[in-house]
């Protein structure tokens, strides 16, 4: 994609120099654009050990960083939401792109006393879920990417179970599907948020199932986290849903939807999942400095020291 791009501002008459891509892994790319003094600002997308490093590589020349790492994000169902609405977005939170999108909902908050039926809708329809690859047109959603990040999902799964979470549905590989690294749309119910299945990023199509009672338990559980990236909200009470947006520590809030994105909106996250942004007005300032500049506009002596 990045590579397409590049040839898109060539096309455009963009002149050279710039607009620079550079490939490589950290060691090789990354680290020396930390280290140069020349590079005055690190805008970084990507995990939260990444953005560590770079942040201590860019310390040494004390240049600008901006970064926007991991999350574990919370999607909140009250009981008065619209469930046929809050069903579907609770599945597309989590399972578009089989989980690996910074801002997936995979924390799934919903209120007691609509747990039930709502986690059984969400099951119901998880098992659905087509996989396929990129050329199979009826595929709703792919594969992982890698072999050892499939391993890495499956060691967070396992660790959930052994914590106390309850196998709903998925939790293995798919059958019949041996050309990638696929798993199961997968869900856990009964979790709570001392597991680390809940407090860690799994990038994957893995849904933890929390319950809350009542409004201050929710905005608790939902901010029980290092992170701080986006989240959902879902109730028909718009003062309720204007109150628990405003009191969650994230960044991007939807209320009654989740995952649009508009360029005009700033985008990044609180605590852990980074600072700066990207998107909208105060993503172009993230890439500008402030300049005061004072002009004497009638000069006389001052005879301080006359």
């Amino acid at each position: 994609t990045a590579i397409r791009l590049m040839r898109l501002l060539e096309e455009a008459g963009l002149p050279a120099g710039v607009a620079n891509l550079v490939l490589g892994a950290g060691p090789e790319a990354g680290a020396p654009l930390g280290d140069h003094p020349d590079v005055d600002l690190l805008s970084f997308t990507g995990g939260l050990q990444t953005g560590r490093r770079l942040m201590a590589a860019a310390a040494g020349t004390v240049k600008k960083v901006a970064l926007e790492l991991g999350g574990k994000n919370p999607n909140i169902v009250f009981a008065d939401a619209d469930f046929d609405t809050a069903v579907d977005m609770a599945l597309t939170a989590v399972f578009l792109h089989s989980g690996q999108v910074c801002s997936a909902g995979a924390r799934l908050l919903v209120e007691d006393s609509l747990h039930d039926r709502f986690v059984d809708e969400v099951v119901r329809r998880a098992r659905l879920i087509r996989l396929g690859g990129p050329f199979d047109e009826e595929a709703q959603t792919g594969p992982l990417i890698s072999e050892a990040h499939r391993a890495k999902v499956e060691a967070y799964v396992a660790q959930g179970l052994a914590e106390g979470a309850v196998l709903r549905c998925g939790g293995a590989r798919p059958e019949g599907l041996d050309d990638g690294f696929y798993y199961s749309p997968t869900v856990l119910d009964e979790c709570d948020a001392r597991m680390t299945v809940v407090q860690e990023e799994s990038f994957g199509p893995v849904l933890t199932v929390e319950r809350f009672t009542d409004e201050a338990e929710a905005v608790r559980l939902a901010n029980d986290t290092v992170y701080g990236l986006a989240g959902g909200v879902f109730t028909t009470d718009e003062a309720k849903a204007q109150r628990v947006a405003a009191r969650l520590r994230i960044g991007t809030v939807w209320i009654n939807d989740y995952h649009p994105y508009l360029p005009q909106a700033e985008w990044g996250g609180y605590k852990q999942s980074g600072f700066g942004r990207e998107l909208g007005p105060a993503g172009l300032a993230e890439y500008r400095e402030a300049k005061h500049i004072y002009r004497n506009t009638d000069p006389s002596p001052q005879g301080w020291f006359s």
